[in-house]
């Protein structure tokens, strides 16, 4: 869910008082640091793949029960791009300064798509679409300006024509269930707060270490890239 904000944010304790101080802040729009929701949720989803991923492949080669729903492939891409979910997350924001509760609020779509639709699962493959259009519909929903769906296509890395389906997608797998009232954002905000209190400190840290390791290995490859072009000049 990988910039120098990110290796700033690794030498703050998340402690659960903070990130709830942090979810409820709507400084972010003049504000140049990364909303701290975004590690936590990042830490979320990226365990939750890892978790999807050693059941599929205990799975693999032989018969299983599961069913996947043909509709919720629509958010399946052909290769897994090259991006944590900590750096997709870190860019959304970069772009659209979404405030905390922006994620929040993306974060209860995602499990009620989920639930909606039981075979699916998040995994490389699909969770970079499926962040971009729930934090899209989220915006919306929560934030009194937007941007355009083309907007945030260009942000997510996709054309408007593909945005545009996966929201109607979206929608309709989810039965346009978008109504988020406060007792279940305070359920939502309490389960990330105790995801920071249960042990949740390494994975944060260690998702952040992930996003700062590709980071470098982006810049040393530009580092060689343009020596080789000065020589070639």
């Amino acid at each position: 869910m990988a910039t120098s904000s990110s290796s700033s944010s690794s030498s703050i304790a998340i402690s659960p008082r903070k990130l709830r101080s942090d979810l409820y802040s709507y400084s972010y729009k003049n504000d140049g640091n990364n909303p701290l929701v975004i590690t936590v949720l990042a830490s979320l989803i990226e365990r939750t793949m890892v978790r999807n991923e050693r059941i599929d492949a205990k799975n693999r080669g032989r018969q299983t029960l599961r069913q996947r729903d043909f509709r919720s492939k629509v958010f399946d891409c052909h290769e897994a791009p090259d991006m944590t979910v900590q750096c997709y997350l870190e860019r959304i924001f970069r772009y659209t300064k979404a405030g905390p509760s922006v994620y929040v609020v993306a974060y209860v779509y995602i499990d009620r798509f989920c639930e909606a639709n039981p075979g699916f699962r998040i995994t490389a493959r699909n969770v970079h679409r499926l962040l971009i259009t729930t934090m899209m519909v989220a915006s919306k929903y929560v934030e009194d300006m937007n941007y355009r769906n083309s907007y945030f296509a260009r942000v997510g890395g996709l054309t408007t024509k593909e945005l545009n389906k996966l929201e109607v997608e979206l929608l309709f797998l989810m039965g346009f269930k978008l109504h988020v009232n406060v007792s279940v954002f305070e359920s939502y905000c309490s389960h990330l707060e105790r995801e920071v209190s249960i042990g949740g400190g390494y994975h944060i840290e260690r998702t952040i270490r992930c996003a700062e390791e590709i980071k470098s290995r982006q810049s040393e490859a530009q580092r060689i890239y343009n020596q080789i072009a000065r020589i070639l000049l």
